[in-house]
């Protein structure tokens, strides 16, 4: 079943396209700061050991990174009412994540760029990021 989903994503939603304007990405991924700041007292950024991608009115934010091997990115959801859960290639779907808890991946092995997306809402909402892990 993962697989259909991943081939289904390259045929609507081609590499390196665009899912929405930069700008407008940019300033939902600025609010989406402030609400993790709000509510864990720090930057993202600061979390120690881990690599955060806040999960945001339906988006991811950052929506790509790019990781080393073992690296651990940790999926925090923000929204206020809504679950979201995080699908890897080859990995089963996380528990949901609902607000204010989040869900953890360690990338064990280099990867070219590649599509995840949260179970519930990629289809309908778009909710789909990209991670590239390197040596």
């Amino acid at each position: 079943m993962m697989r259909s989903w991943i081939l289904a994503l390259a045929m609507v939603f081609p590499a390196g396209a665009s899912l929405a304007g930069d700008d407008e990405q940019a300033a939902l991924c600025a609010e989406a700061e402030e609400r993790y700041v709000e509510l864990f007292g720090e930057p993202s950024a600061d979390a120690e050991g881990v690599r955060v991608v806040i999960m945001y009115e339906y988006s991811f934010c950052p929506r790509e990174i790019t990781v080393k091997v073992g690296e651990t990115v940790r999926w925090v959801n923000v929204d206020k009412r809504t679950s979201h859960s995080v699908i890897v290639k080859g990995q089963p779907e996380s528990d949901r994540a609902f607000p204010e808890e989040f869900v953890e991946f360690t990338f064990l092995t280099a990867a070219p760029a590649e599509e995840y997306l949260c179970g519930p809402h990629w289809e309908r909402r778009g909710m789909i990021g990209m991670v590239t892990v390197i040596e």
